[in-house]
Parts: C-alpha cells; structure tokens; sequence
C-alpha cells in the first residue's frame, strides 16, 4: 500500500525513490511486523487470558511441562496479523506470487485455527482429526501448486543442492511434488513446536535464509552469476521473509523461556507451509531438507519412534518422541535443550547459503 502510494511520487520527489529498493521495503517491513507484533502481543494475551484459551499438556509428556498448562496459546494468530499488515504496507500487491504466499498463510492459519479452537475454546480432546488435517492441507497445497504451475514461464525442473547439472524435470507432477513439500514442512514445523520458542527460532533463520534465496533468484544478474534458475518477481518475495523474521522476533518476546504465549496450530501449520511455499517459488525445494533440518530431524524421530514401536511390539529408540523431549528426559533443562537445537539450526542455515557457490 505504501509502496503503491509513495513511490509514484518520486518523479516530483526523488526521496520517495527509495521505495524501489526491495532491501529498503525488506528493512522496514521486517521493522513493521516486530513493531506490530511487540504492541500487541499484551493485548492478546490478556485476550486470550480471558477467553481460557490455554495449552493442553500431555499426561505422558515430561513432569516440567505440567506448570505450563494454561498458558494462552492460538498466539500464531499475532504472527500472522503482524506479517500480513507488513506485506499489505510495504510490498508490490500487483506481484502473482505475494498473493499465493498470502493464500497459504492464510488457509493455512485458518485449519490451524479451527483445529486449535476446537481443542482449546471447544473443549475437545483431538481437535481436527489427523485425517482430516491433512486433507485439508493436501487441498491447500494441491490449489498452491497448480497456481505455480501455471505461471508464466515457471520451470518444473527441480534444484538438486551441489550439483548444477542435476535437474529433472517433472512436468506437471511438479503439482503433486510441491503439494507434498509444503505439507511435509508444515508438518515438520508443527512436530518441532513443543518447547518454549523452539519453533519460532529456527523459523526466523530458516525465514532469513530463504530472504537470501529469494533476492538472488529474483535478481536475473545474480542469478545468472550464480548459475540459480531465476523467477522473475521472485524478489518481491524477499519483504515476505524479513515481514516473518520481524513478526517471529516480535512474537519470540513474548514466547521465550518462560513462555508467555505458545503459537499453537495456527502458527506452526502457516509457517511451515510459508517455508514450503517459499522453497518451491525460490526453486530450492530440495534445500529445505538442509536449511530447516532441525524440522526435518523433529519430524524424522517421530516417524522412527512409531514405527520401530509398531515393528517391535512396544520396544523405543527415544526416552519420547518428538527428539526435544528425548533430550528433556536425559535431565537436559529446557533452555539448554533450545539454544542447542538453535545452534543447530543456525550451523544448517550457514551450510545451505554455502551452495549458492558450491555447485
């Protein structure tokens, strides 16, 4: 909106043509969203406070977590209000693929909201069925996918991290291929989210590596320096990534050991599906398994967990599954277990930005 109302007037005023700059836009509205998120946040928790919308505990989860129940959660709405006023502030609304991101946030945001207000407003016990859930997130990806496919000149080949002369094509099985890459990453998000902040940290550098990616791929010079498929107006999507960082800075104020407020469904479902999102746009599918690793090591320790458990009848490779809850039952505090797990995260980020020259 901004972006639209100030920038015309750089003909008269040559101030406002700073607004051309995607960087300068990525600044302020990564500024926007931390801003609008810090304000508001006592705001909802108090609302949230008053209305009894509070954390469910597992009574086979850890001892430690029992005190945490209550707490407000469904805070993933603030995350999502405070990134979509920035978008709307701050970025070119004539560009295709904001609106995509917007689309899955927000469809997104909205089967995580129905499956929190269920559990927590409702009362109920499971919230949305696990069959359900994923048809509804199959359906969101499916439409998301089809609307990349459909582009202009959007390629279907797909990135193979180190290796520049590796890349298949699949035609339109890049609809079914990037459906699942958004739904695993939405998943994977939502396994990893069960410690205070967490989740939010490994978003925000996930977010701001992906900030990168999108700058190059839009940049058609760089790109091509760089040997990266470029997708013209991928750029654009740059403000989207530092919008979330802000919002997920603001929201990890209030999040933080000890947490004030969780994310909940609503959250952890729209974030993962913007990285998924973002991956697929940005054409490094693939490099998601490297920059959110620590989703995908979450998300891996409850496959093997079940199914070794299924296999052998009640037998455990983990004290408990999810993997942060392994390490929580070892004696690791809590924080300990955070900043470690952030540690990793940051370590993977740094060795995904390292492809854009080892290929």
């Amino acid at each position: 909106m901004l972006y639209h109302l100030l920038y015309p007037l750089h003909t008269t005023f040559s101030v406002f043509n700073v607004f051309r700059y995607i960087t300068f836009r990525t600044i302020y509205a990564s500024l926007t969203a931390f801003f609008i998120c810090f304000l508001l946040g006592p705001w909802m928790i108090r609302k949230l406070s008053m209305m009894q919308v509070g954390q469910y505990i597992r009574d086979d989860g850890p001892k430690s977590h029992f005190d945490k129940a209550g707490t407000p959660t469904m805070g993933g709405t603030l995350i999502i209000l405070s990134l979509t006023a920035a978008i709307l502030l701050w970025s070119d609304l004539t560009n295709y693929y904001v609106w995509i991101v917007l689309f899955v946030i927000i469809g997104y945001g909205t089967i995580g909201f129905i499956d929190d207000y269920l559990m927590q407003v409702k009362k109920r016990s499971m919230g949305l069925t696990v069959r359900k859930k994923l048809l509804l997130q199959f359906i969101v990806a499916l439409v998301t996918g089809i609307l990349v496919y459909i582009t202009p000149d959007f390629s279907t080949q797909v990135t193979i991290p180190f290796f520049k002369k590796i890349q298949p094509d699949f035609g339109w099985g890049y609809i079914i291929f990037a459906a699942f890459v958004i739904v695993g990453a939405s998943n994977a998000v939502n396994l990893t989210d069960g410690l205070d902040g967490l989740a939010i940290g490994p978003v925000i550098i996930a977010a701001a590596t992906y900030m990168i990616f999108a700058y190059v791929s839009g940049h058609i010079k760089i790109a091509g320096y760089l040997q990266l498929n470029y997708v013209a107006g991928a750029g654009e999507l740059t403000i989207f990534c530092g919008a979330l960082a802000g919002a997920g800075l603001g929201f990890l104020w209030f999040n933080a050991y000890p947490a004030q407020i969780f994310m909940g469904d609503v959250g952890s479902l729209s974030l993962g599906a913007f990285l998924g999102t973002v991956a697929v746009i940005t054409k490094q599918e693939i490099l998601l398994a490297l920059v959110g690793g620590l989703f995908v090591i979450e998300a891996l320790s409850v496959i093997f967990q079940v199914g070794f458990f299924k296999m052998t009848s009640g037998k455990r490779i983990f004290r408990m599954a999810p993997l942060h809850h392994h390490f929580e039952l070892k004696g690791w505090p809590e924080p300990k277990v955070i900043v470690r797990f952030w540690i990793i995260a940051i370590a993977l980020a740094l060795l995904a930005m390292s492809t854009l020259k080892l290929r």
